[in-house]
């Protein structure tokens, strides 16, 4: 019953269209993307609730690969299985994997579009919708002193040392002291009418099911680890090389997009496939491109002087570095939702989304705040962009082209 209900009401083609609309739209980072997940598909669609939003965000905080792409997995495998999954993830992905593969092409001018006036404009609105997730969540998960400061804690701590590291080890604390601290709870959200019951009939045969294809995935994560770079240096085949040094790139980075930088310039850069310029001129169009910063790997693939390059190499550069993404969401997910049932991890859960409000908010600061907002005037639009969303309740598109109005009309004037 639940399997026949969830296809009628949320086709994979449904959430295709959902991501491939915050593809076109999610500028300012994975942070941002963040907010624009939530502003969409907690607030406007309903698809799922903060807690679960929350849990989600704290899960791929957890795993290696762009947290910001991970989530969007975890939402489209909820809303309509594996297929819903690689809907999310082509959708998110396309717009930017394009126009990085074309940029490829001609990247002289790298340094001008980070720079161009909308492109200001569109980090600006990112602090507004940043600004409001993070209002929104603190509302909900910080209510009480204990949750106030887990949060304030996770938030000063991620400030003062913020990377990928520093965030694991902040939730990790977190999810200690929810457990040790805070009460337990019956359940971290309220329950629909007839859930339980159908859950309950569900559960025997899919659940097996869903363990069965968990293990799978986490299996073929650890061969493609291991034996990735074995077969690698057994042939001079430059696409397994790419596949390997890719693969690896997408399964050994925490933090997110920013992170990957040096690891990725680290494997392409001393052996001669790139050069330093082309490399770094790519990574700059990647910030003013909308969708996951991960992308440039399309756009290291289709700029090599090695063969595969162009669109081939784009295609298995991409492939490889989102695909652990995808092996992990799909190997981790199915336990996560058993394990969240006990009543100790719902307590730990408690300091962990406490925790993840934290993050954000040293997330809004830097690099959100401190790449957008660099005079007053700013300050002021992206205040409006927040209390429109926040009190307004408008879509975040308005929001968009309020920003991205007044860095035009500002850089006319100017």
């Amino acid at each position: 019953m639940k399997s026949l209900r969830a296809a009628d009401t949320s086709s994979a083609l449904q959430v295709l269209f959902a991501f491939l609309k915050l593809g076109l739209t999610s500028f300012g980072g994975p942070i941002a993307h963040l907010g624009y997940f939530r502003h969409q598909f907690v607030e406007r669609r309903r698809w799922l609730d903060d807690a679960e939003f929350a849990e989600l965000v704290a899960l791929c905080q957890f795993l290696p690969g762009p947290a910001s792409s991970q989530v969007g997995i975890a939402i489209g495998l909820k809303r309509a299985g594996p297929l819903g999954a690689l809907a999310a993830w082509l959708g998110f992905t396309l717009p930017s994997a394009l126009l990085m593969a074309g940029f490829a092409q001609h990247f002289a001018g790298a340094d001008e579009l980070l720079h161009a006036p909308w492109v200001h404009g569109l980090l600006i609105a990112a602090v507004a919708v940043v600004a409001q997730a993070v209002w929104s969540m603190g509302r909900q998960f910080c209510a009480g002193r204990m949750p106030l400061a887990i949060a304030l804690i996770a938030a000063f701590t991620c400030t003062l040392a913020g990377n990928g590291l520093t965030q694991l080890l902040v939730l990790a604390a977190a999810a200690a002291a929810g457990w040790l601290l805070l009460p337990i709870t019956d359940d971290l959200r309220p329950r629909l009418p007839g859930e339980a019951t159908e859950a309950a009939a569900d559960a025997p045969a899919a659940a097996a099911a869903s363990r069965r294809g968990a293990i799978a995935a986490l299996l073929v994560f650890a061969g493609l680890l291991i034996g990735l770079p074995i077969a690698a240096s057994m042939t001079a085949n430059h696409a397994l090389a790419l596949a390997d040094r890719f693969f690896r790139t997408g399964s050994l980075v925490f933090g997110g997009g920013h992170v990957v930088l040096p690891l990725l310039q680290a494997q392409v850069v001393p052996p001669g496939w790139i050069s330093n310029q082309s490399f770094l001129a790519g990574y700059a169009a990647a910030q003013a491109v909308p969708g996951p910063l991960f992308t440039f790997a399309g756009y290291l693939g289709a700029a090599m002087g090695p063969a595969p390059n162009g669109w081939p190499g784009a295609a298995l550069c991409l492939l490889a570095i989102f695909l652990p993404s995808f092996l992990l969401v799909f190997g981790v997910m199915p336990f996560w939702s058993t394990l969240r049932q006990g009543a100790g991890v719902r307590s730990a859960l408690r300091g962990v989304n406490a925790a993840v409000v934290g993050v954000l908010l040293s997330a809004l600061y830097q690099p959100v705040f401190v790449s957008a907002i660099h005079t007053s005037a700013d300050f002021a639009v992206a205040l409006a962009g927040f209390l429109l969303l926040l009190l307004g309740r408008l879509p975040s598109w308005s929001v968009l082209l309020l920003c991205t109005g007044y860095a035009l009309v500002r850089a006319a004037a100017g």
